[in-house]
């Protein structure tokens, strides 16, 4: 066995985890499986001579790709003025989709939507250090910052991600209206008629979005019987979505493939489900603040 061969195994020991950290980063998985492979290609050139620790060096490396590829992706976006590149993205062919909906499902699709309202620096000095572990000295080499200017921005997207930068709403309690909101999902999964029946109000208001209705739907529907039928006719939307903040307030995210369709704000009284809006329209989703219920855990591959 060449010096070649034995690089190539250990590198492969590191390949899930490297696949693990890009994912987060990128939150698509050919991209990550091309940060990784690209990453693979500057260790062959450069050898592991000299490299004291291979798993540090990698995940250096691999950040400082996905770092590149990010602001590549912002720049493209400001250029094309097109602010639902997700959505469109989700239509992609991936090259193992079990495997990007493992991973989704892992990592969260409510957090992969908020990870991807962060600056291209803030998302990868969240990641690495608060889901990774990697030390703000080995943050800070990858984003060119300080280790004290690296912390910084890992704190400021900790407050987005969790949401606890924004505006007081007044005295909504958020943990009952996420158990209405919850079992309104779990109901819709399930297409269970009694559970979604027992969350609307009997007079139920549903509003949308053209963008998010099959053409010739009406863009508002009365009553709780009517919202029931459609749901049970869009129970694709419910498997796709997941517990999000909305505004400072419980809603619900779809997103295919972790990549943002649209979402769900609710009004709810006395328990019930009130009136629901469905937001598809690019621009009013962009000035939409979203953020996670709770703090991501840490991720461990």
């Amino acid at each position: 066995m060449d010096e070649r061969d034995v690089l190539a195994r250990r590198f492969e020991v590191h390949r899930g985890r490297l696949i693990g950290v890009a994912f987060r980063l990128l939150g698509s998985l050919n991209d990550a499986e091309d940060a990784v492979q690209e990453t693979w290609i500057r260790l062959d050139r450069a050898g592991a001579d000299g490299v004291e620790e291979l798993a540090a060096w990698l995940t250096t490396v691999v950040g400082r790709i996905c770092l590149d590829m990010l602001r590549a992706r912002t720049t493209r976006r400001e250029v094309s003025g097109d602010h639902d590149l997700a959505a469109t993205a989700a239509d992609e062919s991936s090259a193992d989709p079990a495997h990007e909906a493992i991973l989704v499902d892992s990592v969260g699709r409510a957090l992969l939507v908020v990870l991807d309202r962060l600056a291209p620096a803030e998302r990868v000095a969240f990641v690495l250090h608060d889901m990774f572990s990697v030390p703000f000295d080995e943050v800070a080499v990858i984003v060119n910052r300080t280790p004290v200017a690296a912390k910084k921005l890992a704190s400021r997207a900790r407050l987005r991600v969790s949401g606890s930068d924004m505006r007081s709403i007044g005295d909504i309690d958020l943990a009952s209206h996420r158990r209405v909101v919850e079992s309104f999902l779990a109901a819709a999964r399930g297409r269970n008629i009694a559970g979604l029946l027992e969350v609307l109000d009997p007079d139920v208001i549903r509003r949308a979005d053209a963008a998010a209705l099959p053409p010739g739907t009406q863009l508002e529907i009365h009553g709780a019987t009517t919202v029931v039928e459609e749901t049970l006719l869009l129970t694709r939307n419910a498997m796709a979505a997941d517990i999000i903040l909305i505004d400072g307030r419980v809603g619900l995210a779809v997103a295919p493939r972790g990549r943002l369709l649209l979402v769900l704000t609710f009004s709810i009284k006395n328990g019930l489900i009130t009136e629901y809006s469905v937001v598809a329209d690019a621009e009013r989703l962009r000035h939409l603040d979203l953020a996670i219920p709770n703090s991501p855990i840490r991720a461990t591959s």
